[in-house]
């Protein structure tokens, strides 16, 4: 009787470990994506030029001369938002002498285009003295101009001057 007892216990020991437990379960699954934004592309294409300047009288440049006035052109991803920056000198620095000549830059001296203005009826006109965020046009591109004021002092040391004007752009990620 002992051996039956003993394997009918066995016998119950495996059932119970053989057979399938019943659970539920599911599964969800998603996918981490992401999409990187073609590069910027920034140019330079027209320097900011006063020309000759008279000692004394102060000479501007409007943002929409053309062919006087500085501009840029970027490229980057269409309508992406954009952050930027002008650092502006305070003065021209005279090109082999120490000599030095002020310039100015007021809050209406620049302007952009997303691709559907000009530069004489821009989208937008910005303060060159402070930072602005705006969007790349539907093509990808944008266009901004400055212009300013040189101001010579009635003794002007004559000769050529110069300095930089930098834009610094940069996604916002927004």
């Amino acid at each position: 009787m002992k051996k039956i007892i003993t394997r009918a216990a066995v016998v119950l020991l495996l059932a119970v470990f053989m057979v399938p437990s019943a659970k539920s379960q599911e599964i969800g699954i998603i996918q981490a994506t992401a999409t990187v934004i073609s590069s910027l592309s920034i140019l330079g294409s027209n320097n900011l030029v006063f020309g000759s300047v008279t000692p004394g009288i102060n000479k501007i440049v409007p943002r929409t001369s053309a062919g006087f006035a500085g501009e840029w052109s970027i490229t980057g991803t269409s309508l992406a938002e954009l952050s930027l920056t002008l650092t502006l000198p305070t003065v021209l620095n005279h090109t082999s002498t120490a000599a030095t000549m002020p310039i100015n830059f007021n809050s209406t001296d620049a302007a952009l285009s997303d691709g559907s203005g000009s530069q004489t009826v821009p989208n937008a006109v910005i303060d060159p003295n402070g930072p602005s965020v705006f969007r790349l046009g539907l093509g990808g591109l944008m266009y901004v101009w400055i212009g300013g004021t040189v101001q010579p002092t009635v003794a002007q040391s004559g000769g050529d001057y110069a300095s930089n004007v930098t834009l610094t752009i940069a996604y916002t990620g927004n």
